[in-house]
């Protein structure tokens, strides 16, 4: 959204459209953006935790609330003991705020562990 509006300012700037025409385009842009992402944010990330020793997690969580715990505690709020340090938080919050759709997390482990993280 950034280069859009340097667009609109050059355009002012060159004289090719009014001020007024330019805050239109500009509140367009942002309302645009806040559609996206609470249609984004109604989303669900689904995280699924098979252990090799039979233990499975599946959790469905609104992206919104997702956000919101990953931010405030780095980490999920569901059991997956030793399987969430393969997963980089930092670049699940990046994912999160990047609007990332699809499987985001594919995690194998070698005693047969598997954890995948998808936004549906």
């Amino acid at each position: 959204m950034k280069d859009e509006i340097l667009r609109i300012l050059t355009m002012v700037n060159e004289g090719k459209i009014s001020q007024e025409k330019a805050a239109e385009l500009i509140d367009a842009l942002y309302q645009r953006e806040e559609k996206t992402n609470s249609d984004y944010d109604s989303r669900i990330l689904k995280v699924k935790v098979l252990s090799h020793e039979g233990d499975n997690v599946n959790v469905n969580f609104p992206v919104k609330a997702a956000k919101a715990i990953l931010k405030a505690t780095g980490k999920f709020p569901i059991p997956m003991e030793n399987q969430t340090a393969n997963i980089d938080m930092n670049a699940l919050i990046e994912a999160l705020d990047a609007s990332v759709i699809g499987k985001i997390v594919d995690v194998k482990s070698a005693d047969g562990d598997i954890v995948e993280v998808t936004i549906e």
